[in-house]
């Protein structure tokens, strides 16, 4: 397990979500060439955040010495954004939070990734996602080659219990 003892996992708050809006701004600046830039302005992209739990999604920051370092959104059993401020990437963020959300989705999950960002596809084969379909684009926002990658379940017990949440 990629658990850093450095890092703290929590559920975000509806005061973290303005600041996932700049996270993903500098993380999706800094993933080019790899993914396509965003067709939606940094006031859209805010929008979204503020607006996560009245569609139903959660989300999970991972934070450190430096602040808010990553965070994931899921919404049922897709897991929708994962992005690590360029800082903080190749530091072990991503890979605790991948860890997370085996752990919150031990039944498996998916997610959709962009055909052209090589180093995001071969993060998630290194954790165990698969491959499953590749489409042109034509259903996304960017219209840019994208797949969808699942993981089939099996969290182990341990690290269910590194990130349950007190009742």
């Amino acid at each position: 397990m990629d658990l850093r003892s450095d890092l703290l996992v929590r559920p975000a708050t509806e005061e973290d979500l303005p600041g996932l809006a700049d996270l993903f701004w500098a993380a999706r600046a800094a993933a080019a060439p790899w993914m396509p830039p965003s067709v939606h302005g940094f006031d859209e992209v805010r929008a979204h955040y503020l607006d996560l739990p009245q569609h139903g999604r959660e989300a999970w920051l991972a934070e450190d010495g430096r602040g808010t370092v990553g965070f994931v959104t899921l919404k049922d059993d897709w897991l929708e954004d994962l992005y690590v401020r360029p800082d903080a990437q190749r530091d072990g963020v991503g890979a605790t939070l991948l860890d997370l959300v085996k752990a919150v989705r031990p039944a498996g999950f998916a997610l959709w990734v962009f055909e052209s960002n090589g180093p995001a596809r071969a993060f998630y084969a290194r954790h165990g996602l698969v491959e499953r379909e590749h489409t042109d684009g034509s259903d996304n926002d960017e219209r840019a080659p994208d797949l969808r990658m699942s993981w089939s379940g099996g969290a182990r017990r341990f690290v269910r219990r590194a990130f349950s949440s007190p009742d």
